[in-house]
């Protein structure tokens, strides 16, 4: 069932969520740039604190990562008027989903496998759960297993547009401009 967003204002927060290589980074500093609002990268904000996420993952694991993800979305949802990237499987956390998705507006930002795969392509090594033989096979698999959580929330496709047509987009939907 979809997730029911507040009204749009001022005051709420735009969530950005879906697969990594979506561009939720890009096109939420093109965003929060043009609303003239303070931008927030989960991914970075993590790293700032606790060091790089693919030495997090190997030194710490995946769901000591999670908890680190649950702990600044429970922050951010103390924020107001921010535009808000996060990492790709952060928002199909119930939890996360409850605390920050309650402050403002999701959109999730969609690409087809192929146009990820060609995105992703040169970063494998630096994606944790893309390590492997097959980040191809990896990435239509973690697609398959997502896809049921990120249908919850509005969809806005990268495929074929710049970062300043999603934004675009993502501004009217979370705006509710025509």
């Amino acid at each position: 069932m979809p997730v029911e967003p507040p009204a749009p204002s001022d005051e709420a927060n735009i969530v950005l969520t879906g697969f990594m290589g979506t561009g939720k980074s890009t096109v939420g500093r093109l965003v929060a740039e043009r609303l003239g609002r303070r931008f927030v990268d989960t991914d970075a904000l993590i790293e700032s604190r606790h060091g790089s996420i693919p030495r997090l993952f190997a030194d710490h694991g995946e769901a000591h990562f999670r908890q680190l993800e649950r702990e600044v979305a429970d922050e951010l949802a103390a924020t107001s008027g921010a535009v808000v990237a996060t990492g790709g499987r952060t928002m199909l956390d119930p939890a996360n989903q409850a605390t920050l998705g309650a402050t403002g507006i999701v959109v999730c930002l969609a690409a087809s496998p192929e146009a990820l795969i060609t995105r992703l392509r040169d970063e494998a090594g630096q994606r944790p759960l893309l390590q492997g033989d097959d980040p191809a096979g990896r990435i239509a698999a973690l697609l398959a297993e997502r896809e049921a959580g990120y249908a919850r929330f509005p969809q806005v496709s990268t495929d074929g547009r710049t970062p300043e047509e999603v934004a675009d987009a993502v501004i009217a939907l979370a705006t509710g401009a025509p």
